[in-house]
């Protein structure tokens, strides 16, 4: 297929480049700069000038693809820009074939044990937007489908390395976000790459929490930040993660189990990194 990307350039878009290529898919990526048009090019993909406030770009990109995958992400505005965006790529592909819109597994909240897809949303303040987005999307007609990505690790990048490691090796100390009794539902950034790939296939408006199931506890991860980093783990209370990490540390500090049954039922989706603690460590 020809598929269209958004967000080509970040650090799930490589990869979802190169295993689309991979799948014998023929790839346009928007890139905004000189930077962003030479990484979507080693990734394979054809490189297209824009940004995610060009509507017309987009529409006109989604109208040639057979199917679009929406990765990408504005630094301001961001629910506004998302949702033209997306509505923008929809009426340009029309029925001809699916939309990938990504959310996010922390619009759930805490979960309470292990959810999948179906569980109530209660997302922290930093993702409630994502949920009026992902209604209208769904509503908007054509072959739209959803992928949830939990916290997503690896290949030295991701939220964890931004907020955790990062900052761990500057300064000899390991946040954690209370006792470490509550859970992280992760996936690798390869095994994501790959159910985009699958979710090109799956029925029209379908979810799919993408998650290992794993989901370690906060102190099991806490000692393998800290075995990576050679910091100390110092415990503090969302209050004061706050005051360290901004509003992220809401989300952070949630509670969550999930499951991906669903993606590997219906798309035959196989992750492939199942033990984060330890790949974490090192």
């Amino acid at each position: 297929m020809k598929v269209f990307v958004t967000g080509g350039s970040g650090y799930v878009g490589g990869p979802a480049i190169r295993a689309l290529v991979r799948h014998g898919h023929e790839v346009a990526a928007l890139a905004r700069t000189d930077k962003s048009v030479a990484v979507v090019e080693s990734a394979g993909a054809t490189a297209v000038r824009g940004g995610l406030t060009d509507t017309d770009v987009l529409r006109g990109q989604a109208s040639h693809a057979d199917a679009v995958i929406h990765l990408g992400m504005a630094d301001e505005r961001t629910a506004e820009v998302d949702l033209a965006a997306a509505l923008a790529m929809q009426d340009g592909l029309a029925d001809r074939g699916t939309y990938v819109h990504t959310g996010g597994t922390w619009v759930f909240g805490n979960t309470n044990g292990i959810a999948d897809e179906r569980h109530p949303m209660a997302p922290p303040a930093l993702t409630s937007w994502r949920l009026d987005n992902e209604k209208q999307v769904l509503a908007n007609g054509g072959r739209p489908v959803i992928v949830m990505p939990g916290l997503v690790y690896g290949n030295n990048g991701g939220l964890i390395e931004a907020f955790y490691l990062a900052p761990a090796r500057e300064s000899g100390e390991l946040i954690q976000i209370g006792d470490g009794h509550t859970h992280w539902a992760l996936v690798h950034v390869e095994d994501l790459a790959d159910l985009y790939v699958r979710a090109l296939n799956a029925k029209p408006r379908s979810v799919f929490a993408g998650v290992d199931d794993q989901n370690p506890t906060i102190a099991d991860v806490s000692r393998s930040l800290a075995h990576a980093t050679g910091a100390q783990i110092k415990t503090v209370d969302t209050a004061e993660a706050t005051r360290r990490m901004g509003p992220i540390a809401e989300a952070f500090a949630l509670d969550q189990q999930l499951t991906a049954a669903k993606a590997r039922r219906e798309l035959g989706w196989q992750p492939r990194h199942t033990d984060a603690v330890a790949e974490l460590a090192l």
